[in-house]
């Protein structure tokens, strides 16, 4: 089984469970096998990853099957976070898939893939994954090997090149796995750096018994926040499912917006590359660019989504880019995205230095916003349309949904690549005016949410 809804932007993601699965072991093996027909696999290696869901190792194993059916050749790389799969990608020059559904709920599985040296994947490869999917297994096998390989002490070793953690100051981090990859792989990245770390929801449980794994929604940074305040923390990190993501807390418990995160690491990289490229996506903040500027960097703004931003990195061979997500892209890691290599920037930042994290932070202008609203509507492209009628007299921007630019304000409106929902994000100079802006734009999508 294999509904036509799991085929995402940028990735794949349905449900496994519940009383309506959207796919299951059989649908995976003929993905498996769409897979190693449109890599044109047959005889040659490719790489697999899976996170800590439940079901998610019946799932890649029949995947796998699927693959070596047509003559694939599986290097089984077991559990991994998806930037441990990355670096495996980009460190043996193989393609690779990796099983996880990163933030979302724990019913859901999906499938995130790359080219060799963790190129992104393109939409036309994507769509002709989707299209070869339809088709039944062949009825005779080719048979494909399969081996194992553990890559996780060269992964850490990896990140630990890229960035210098050395002679850090004493600090105290907060660690929230959310029961996630990050337990995986944080022993053997953070473990060696002489911090003393706080570590909630450690253990590896794909049902999330603690909280879910996105550390977006403010419900999800809460343990951490504590934490911080009782243990006189430093810092806190908090990475989602499969820790691909790091959101980052002050030494006071509050959120260093990942736009400023974005303009804290651009400022750094670029002092030692000036004139370099930066990638951010449409909804970053204003301030990024004007970080970028200021350190004699080159800004570059694409479409959200990660596999929209790598290519980004690639054509304009960028040092760094950033995504209001919390998605951190590094040159030196092929292009990728790593939350932990992100985290280590930041803790270099502050053990480097002598300011807590929030003055770090307060280097960085933060001007208001509205956080990210989402509205499921019954047809987002005329919901769009409207949208762009309400704002006709202003200049329209349709690269990446909608994002309507006037003097010192944004109102970004575009269609989740993953889930049936409108995001809103709106940011101004000046409180009343973004409160203006939000409340004038959400008049208009809820009004065609009928």
């Amino acid at each position: 089984m294999l509904q036509p809804q799991i085929f995402k932007a940028n990735d794949i993601r349905g449900l496994v469970a519940g009383d309506h699965p959207e796919w299951n072991d059989a649908g995976a093996a003929r993905l498996g096998a769409a897979f190693a027909a449109a890599f044109e696999l047959a005889g040659r290696e490719f790489l697999l990853g899976r996170d800590m869901r439940e079901g998610g190792l019946e799932l890649s194993r029949a995947f796998a099957s699927g693959a070596m059916r047509l003559g694939a050749d599986v290097v089984d790389l077991g559990l991994a976070s998806t930037d441990q799969v990355w670096y495996a990608s980009g460190a043996t020059g193989l393609p690779a898939v990796q099983f996880t559904a990163s933030h979302n709920p724990a019913e859901y599985n999906g499938v995130k893939f790359c080219l060799p040296h963790a190129a992104p994947v393109t939409p036309e490869l994507l769509e002709r994954i989707r299209e070869l999917s339809s088709a039944a297994l062949p009825d005779a096998a080719v048979g494909g090997t399969r081996r194992k390989l553990d890559t996780l002490a060269d992964y850490a070793a990896r990140l630990h090149a890229l960035v210098d953690c050395t002679g850090l100051r004493p600090l105290t981090v907060v660690v929230d796995a959310g029961n996630g990859m990050a337990g995986h792989v944080i022993p053997a990245v953070l473990g060696p750096l002489g911090l003393d770390l706080i570590g909630l929801h450690l253990e590896l449980d794909g049902s999330f018994p603690n909280h879910p794994p996105n550390p977006l929604e403010p419900a999800n940074r809460v343990d951490a926040q504590r934490a911080v305040l009782e243990h006189g923390a430093d810092l806190a990190l908090i990475f989602d499912g499969d820790a691909d993501r790091c959101l980052l807390l002050d030494e006071r418990g509050e959120l260093i917006d990942p736009s400023v995160v974005t303009a804290l690491i651009a400022r750094s990289v670029l002092a030692r590359e000036p004139g370099a490229a930066i990638v951010v996506n449409t909804v970053t903040s204003a301030a990024v660019g004007e970080i970028v500027a200021e350190a004699g960097g080159r800004l570059v703004v694409g479409p959200v989504g990660h596999t929209r931003l790598k290519a980004l990195m690639a054509e304009h061979d960028a040092v760094f880019g950033g995504e209001h997500s919390g998605h951190y892209y590094f040159r030196d890691f092929w292009g990728a995205d790593s939350g932990m290599l992100a985290a280590l920037h930041v803790l270099a930042l502050v053990g480097h230095g002598s300011q807590p994290a929030s003055a770090l932070a307060a280097t960085v202008p933060v001007y208001p916003v509205s956080g990210e609203i989402n509205v499921v509507v019954a047809d987002p492209a005329a919901t769009l349309t409207a949208v762009a009628a309400e704002f006709a007299g202003d200049e329209l921007d349709w690269a990446d949904g909608l994002a309507v630019h006037g003097a010192g304000w944004t109102v970004s409106v575009r269609s989740s690549n993953t889930e049936p929902l409108l995001r809103l994000n709106v940011e101004a100079r000046d409180d009343a005016t973004m409160v203006r802006l939000r409340d004038r734009a959400l008049a208009i999508i809820r009004g065609g949410d009928r």
